[in-house]
């Protein structure tokens, strides 16, 4: 795959590939007159190219047109962070512990309650993360889920026919008994879409309380067992490549020589089965 040439996007795209913001939120700054460009107030659909400077808030931005892979690291959320760049009660986020970025910002791909573990993703693409969250897209979430109690063989069924909940319909794509002893019993579970703590209000609304909830997958993004709890570690530009063309998308920047080194083994695309299958529990 060869390095795309350098042409004129638009603005807010641009902005947006710089992890500035999103697609929607540039739009919105250079409404209020936020950006500049060559020292004129910038106009939404504007046409931008690397001889030109645009400013944010008075301060000018070194933008890449097409010469620089995005960036994505995965990191292993622990229980008792938040997804936030600031909070008011002063609890620790999850941006404290990413690498520190220079020209850009990190942007989380969706997010994990305060009491939820596990995966979450990280990148310097706007355009990246908006195609991973958007609904239309349909990326497949996994988590591990342990509960306190038994769930019936009626109530598994209902996970995954679907259930109605406060703010619509929801059902598992796949649910599967991942064993356990005592009152604890370990189930993995799919879904395409990230309402606000969908996962345990499903299981609630069955009558059953999680105990403990992991994401383990995002999209063809598995977490590696290696990767612990506040670590991250960030994917090559072989496998950012990879993400990117899961979610049918052109690649900004890649070039040969990133292809050639070979993949880290942490993406998996379609080389590995489905975990989760079949379509509800076995019997």
């Amino acid at each position: 795959m060869a390095m795309e040439p350098a042409k004129p996007e638009r603005l807010h795209k641009v902005l947006a590939q710089a992890g500035v913001g999103s697609r929607r939120e540039m739009e919105e700054w250079i409404l209020s007159g936020r950006v500049s460009v060559n020292g004129l107030p910038a106009e939404v659909g504007q046409l931008v190219g690397p001889t030109d400077r645009v400013k944010v808030n008075g301060k000018l931005l070194n933008l890449k047109f097409a010469n620089r892979v995005p960036r994505v690291i995965m990191y292993h959320k622990p229980e008792g962070q938040i997804v936030s760049r600031d909070d008011p009660d002063g609890r620790e986020t999850v941006f404290e512990a990413l690498p520190v970025l220079r020209g850009g910002r990190w942007i989380a791909v969706g997010r994990l309650d305060f009491n939820t573990s596990g995966l979450l993703l990280f990148t310097t693409s706007g355009e990246l993360a908006n195609r991973l969250m958007h609904p239309r897209y349909n990326i497949i979430r996994e988590y591990a889920v342990r509960v306190l109690g038994d769930l019936s063989d009626e109530a598994q069924d209902q996970l995954v026919d679907g259930i109605e909940l406060e703010d619509g319909p929801a059902r598992f794509s796949t649910l599967v008994d991942a064993g356990g002893e005592g009152a604890n019993r370990w189930y993995h579970v799919t879904l395409s879409e990230g309402r606000n703590r969908e996962v345990r209000r499903m299981f609630e609304a069955v009558g059953v309380t999680v105990s403990r909830l992991m994401r383990v997958r995002y999209g063809p993004l598995i977490m590696p067992s290696r990767l612990k709890r506040g670590q991250w570690m960030e994917l090559t530009e072989h496998d950012v490549a990879a993400l990117f063309q899961s979610v049918g998308m052109s690649v900004p920047g890649a070039n040969n020589n990133a292809f050639r080194r070979g993949m880290t083994g942490v993406y998996t695309g379609h080389d590995q089965p489905d975990r989760g299958r079949p379509s509800r529990r076995p019997r």
